[in-house]
């Protein structure tokens, strides 16, 4: 579970600099809910994984928060949330 959180992170945050360009905000509407998909597996990876272990399920989880967060300012800042 934390190879896929950390993947899917990397992912997210590769998309979240696309959607960052101007013109390109849009993405931000399907990169929220797909860094919380990537949260989600994170947490569980860390409720499931020994101590020592859980190390690339934490880091899954903190880019996925990362990158949920600067999407909800971006979206705000863009008029994108009202």
């Amino acid at each position: 579970m934390g190879l896929i959180s950390l993947l899917w992170g990397i992912v997210a945050m590769i998309w979240m600099v696309v959607a960052l360009i101007p013109l390109l905000g849009w993405g931000n509407w399907f990169l929220i809910p797909f860094a919380a998909i990537g949260a989600v597996i994170g947490a569980i990876g860390v409720l499931f994984t020994r101590s020592e272990r859980n190390g690339r399920a934490k880091a899954g989880l903190l880019l996925n928060g990362i990158v949920i967060v600067v999407g909800i300012v971006r979206l705000g800042m863009g008029g994108g949330v009202i």
